[in-house]
């Protein structure tokens, strides 16, 4: 009866029924009670157990197989201490004793413990103690011990100041493989899979060919393996060689290959697999939030959430994955407006779900969201690193320099990604000389290509040259972003023959890069300089015909350029040529401010709000003041040609953040703050016509765009000081 409840997984019946008894149980049932207790692991089950191990007869401590049951019910318990005094006092240690202490649980169902090491979970989390104990077994392993202790040098890979001594182990431990175990497919499936982690892939590939009857797990661990070194094709070549039917653990690798390699090749892949996805599949949550995971970043936000209102019983990960999606596609409103559902699901918040809330608020950026995220952090979470160096960004791509400080100060132990934080918002807020400060003060250790490009950027940003061109040249190994970034700071300052050398340098020894090419286009057009900018774009044509979007993006401002000098005719030759060979998809304007707690967002020329004829009134009327205080529009920023009801200002003043900005003086009066985010940069007109808003009409306007933040003051100025 107690075999037959604990076969059919009923191991709380069991409990019941022994208590019910008033005899006392045999070696046979004691065996049977102590797996119960190991299955259940509840506080009822661990007194049980306990008792029941104290009240053990002394004879029963010459069985082996009693003990070795006793001991996994102890590691089951977590009670690590007692387990090891217990596997002391056993003087004829058998190798299923051994597995069992290394493993930490009661060797049984040997595939069925496999396939959770295979999908990563490990129940044991101390390898290290596996490893010792390994290194004192007196008798050959069998099996299962090969493939625990595959597993212990997997995980401890990263776990150690030394990881090459547990790959030495490993690797000695699979050339001793015995004969007889080269046909057991599980364990030579866990060995491949610790090459993997060792990142030895050629010996895992080799060891895979030598496989005869690899089965469906083999393959899995195989392109997870590729998965892992960032060898998604290698996964995707292996998945449409494999004639076994995928599981669903097949599924989720593949899905993740696919979402990580984000090819025309991969989203065909992906969408195929998932059309021919069995309906048993969507009831596996672990499943379909790998699906939603890879359908956000293919940008198929109407699949991903259509799939998510499918499920019913969501947990936290399925809601850290769209949110996080949200935030990929550049929705972060949709991100925010989840977090309504999740409190009343009553989940609390981890940190990996407040690092996604905090990252939506950086990105529109808006103070009092901000505020609130913050609010809902819980305490024991004000001393996680990862936390703090999220509010360290999100403060300061909202523009508030102070509260990012007061984060920075707070972290006693400040690490590589909090100074280049710092560094970073202190950049983005044209702060230059507070970056370059921090930056002579950290740690020389900490220096990396990310702290390199925050400080170089900063300069760049605040027309700091000579302060860039010393760091540059203090920096032993420079990167193409970092060459890149000080190819912008000499463009930025229309100082071409000189960012065009460096350019020359790097191509010595280098392929071209795009992104130098880019910053001597922009700095061009900036400059007006259109001869230059026809030569900087056609060099492009050659070095990058397949660079669709740098091409596209290119074009746009070399058309520009030649609208700035009032050349409309090779503006529009350009901007035709654009649509013929590159498409006509251009990223439109888009603006988000925040009035009494809701945010609202405006595109260029936007006539989707309620009041949409009311704002394009106002805006007319801000029009009006700014031109009676001698302001005059400048058509070289309008992208496209004029249609017949349009005039230079009505198409100036319907950019995104002039509508934004138009919709805070129909709510007010004579608004004192106003904040705006935008997606793109802001052309010069806009530029020049907030600063005279914030100077006419005495408000603080605060405007974030692509590039940094302009603090534009009463006084008229802005923080870029023009230098954008």
């Amino acid at each position: 009866m107690f075999k037959g409840l604990v076969s059919n997984k009923m191991p709380e019946k069991v409990l019941d029924l022994f208590l019910q008894m008033n005899i006392q149980p045999d070696h046979i049932i004691q065996t049977i009670l102590f797996t119960a207790c190991a299955q259940v692991a509840n506080a009822r089950t661990k007194d049980i157990g306990r008792k029941l191990l104290q009240q053990m007869p002394q004879h029963f401590h010459k069985n082996n197989i009693l003990l070795t049951s006793a001991l996994n019910m102890l590691m089951k318990f977590g009670d690590i201490e007692n387990a090891e005094k217990l596997f002391q006092t056993m003087k004829n240690k058998d190798v299923i004793t051994y597995d069992a202490m290394m493993k930490g649980e009661f060797v049984m169902n040997i595939y069925q413990i496999f396939n959770k090491l295979y999908l990563g979970y490990v129940d044991n989390k101390m390898c290290e103690k596996a490893l010792d104990l390994f290194e004192q077994i007196p008798f050959p392993l069998h099996n299962v011990g090969y493939i625990i202790i595959f597993n212990a040098c997997a995980q401890l890979l990263n776990d150690r100041a030394n990881p090459s001594e547990r790959k030495d182990i490993g690797r000695k431990l699979l050339q001793q493989i015995p004969q007889h175990f080269h046909n057991d497919n599980v364990i030579l499936t866990s060995a491949l899979d610790m090459l993997m982690k060792f990142g030895d892939v050629e010996n895992a590939e080799n060891l895979f060919k030598m496989i005869e009857n690899k089965d469906i797990i083999t393959y899995g661990a195989m392109m997870k393996g590729y998965v892992e070194n960032k060898m998604c094709d290698k996964a995707l070549d292996l998945f449409e060689k494999m004639s076994l039917y995928p599981n669903n653990v097949i599924y989720i690798i593949v899905f993740n290959a696919c979402a990580q390699l984000l090819n025309d090749r991969a989203k065909k892949i992906g969408r195929k697999l998932l059309d021919q996805m069995p309906q048993h599949f969507y009831d596996d949550h672990v499943l379909l939030t790998s699906t939603i995971d890879m359908l956000m970043k293919f940008g198929d936000i109407e699949s991903g959430e259509k799939l998510f209102r499918t499920i019913r019983n969501k947990n936290l990960v399925t809601y850290t994955v769209i949110m996080n999606g949200y935030n990929i596609n550049n929705k972060p409103l949709k991100c925010l407006q989840l977090l309504e559902e999740i409190k009343q699901q009553n989940f609390i918040l981890d940190e990996f779900v407040l690092s996604i809330l905090i990252n939506a608020c950086a990105r529109h950026s808006m103070l009092s969201k901000c505020q609130s995220i913050v609010d809902q952090i819980p305490s024991h979470l004000w001393k996680n690193q990862r936390i703090l160096n999220s509010l360290i960004y999100m403060w300061g791509k909202a523009g508030s320099i102070e509260n990012a400080q007061k984060i920075f100060l707070s972290i006693n132990n400040p690490d590589v990604i909090t100074y280049n934080s710092m560094i970073y918002v202190y950049g983005l807020n044209r702060m230059g000389l507070e970056a370059i400060d921090l930056y002579r003060k950290m740690p020389d250790y900490l220096h990396n290509e990310v702290t390199h490009v925050c400080v170089l950027n900063a300069c760049s940003h605040s027309g700091l040259l000579d302060e860039a061109r010393s760091i540059f040249n203090e920096i032993s190994q420079k990167s193409a972003q970092i060459i890149a970034t000080m190819i912008d700071c000499l463009s930025r300052l229309f100082i071409f023959d000189q960012a065009q050398n460096l350019i020359d340098d790097y191509e010595k020894s280098n392929s071209p890069s795009p992104v130098m090419y880019m910053a001597i286009l922009s700095g061009a057009r900036n400059s007006r300089q259109h001869i230059l900018s026809q030569k900087i774009y056609d060099r492009m044509e050659i070095l990058f015909p397949n660079e669709k979007e740098t091409l596209k993006s290119g074009s746009i401002l070399l058309g520009n350029t030649y609208l700035s000098i009032d050349d409309s005719e090779q503006a529009e030759n350009v901007r035709s040529n654009r649509i013929k060979e590159l498409g006509t998809k251009i990223k439109p304007g888009v603006s988000w401010t925040e009035f009494n707690g809701e945010i609202f967002e405006f595109t260029a020329n936007d006539r989707s709000h309620p009041r949409s004829e009311e704002i394009h009134a106002k805006a007319k009327y801000i029009s009006d003041v700014l031109m009676k205080h001698g302001h005059k529009y400048d058509a070289s920023w309008i992208t496209r040609p004029l249609r017949e009801d349009e005039t230079i200002a009505s198409v100036l003043c319907s950019h995104s953040e002039r509508l934004a900005i138009a919709y805070h003086f129909l709510q007010q009066e004579n608004p004192s703050f106003i904040q705006i985010t935008k997606n793109l940069r802001v052309c010069g007109d806009c530029h020049r016509t907030t600063k005279l808003i914030a100077k006419i009409w005495q408000c603080k306007i605060i405007v974030r765009d692509a590039n940094c933040i302009h603090h534009c003051s009463p006084d008229g100025t802005c923080s870029c000081q023009d230098h954008f």
